[in-house]
């Protein structure tokens, strides 16, 4: 496993011609957490109670197999306004140029309800025809009482029926998320 340089250093061009990742969220979802229990290191992909922390979109080489790409959170976070305005069109532009992009894993909270952010983020990568898997992250935070109607709540907001819940904590989900990410 290698880290590369951050994506806004290096032309695109540079980037290993492999199949692309991305991770995508809201500030503060776990986006670095469950890039790091996938590939179990915890200092791969920067974390950080603060939202708002990662700025750039981070890239990843893992195994000379795929590419990780880190993007910055959208919603609240706590960066100056005219870095968080720029983060918008840093990543339609990425995510509109690189057409070696094979999968989208747009991570949720499972203790909340889905955000009109990431419906617009949903829409872009669907009209985009970019694959997705929504994973529902911080799952093992959730009573186990409220934990279906938690995730059925989700995928309803989201209207979607493939719904995979993850803990970075337990490694709940790890092996199927890995499934997938291998089939692209």
């Amino acid at each position: 496993m290698t880290s590369l340089t951050r994506a806004e250093e290096m032309d695109a061009g540079y980037i290993p011609k492999l199949p692309r990742i991305i991770f995508a969220g809201r500030s503060n979802v776990g986006k670095s957490s469950l890039i790091n229990n996938l590939v179990g290191s915890k200092k791969l992909a920067r974390t950080s109670s603060v939202p708002g922390r990662t700025r750039t979109i981070n890239i990843f080489n893992i195994n000379s197999q795929w590419i990780f790409a880190d993007l910055p959170g959208y919603g609240y976070a706590r960066a100056p306004r005219k870095i968080r305005s720029g983060w918008q069109s840093l990543i339609e532009g990425f995510l509109k140029s690189d057409d070696r992009i094979r999968l989208a894993i747009l991570i949720v909270d499972s203790r909340h309800e889905p955000s009109p952010l990431d419906s617009v983020m949903q829409d872009f990568l669907n009209a985009h025809q970019i694959q997705t898997q929504v994973v529902a992250t911080k799952i093992d935070r959730v009573r186990s009482s409220q934990r279906s109607r938690s995730l059925r709540e989700i995928e309803r907001s989201l209207g979607i029926d493939s719904l995979m819940a993850y803990s970075s904590r337990t490694g709940e989900g790890k092996k199927a998320l890995w499934r997938i990410i291998k089939e692209v």
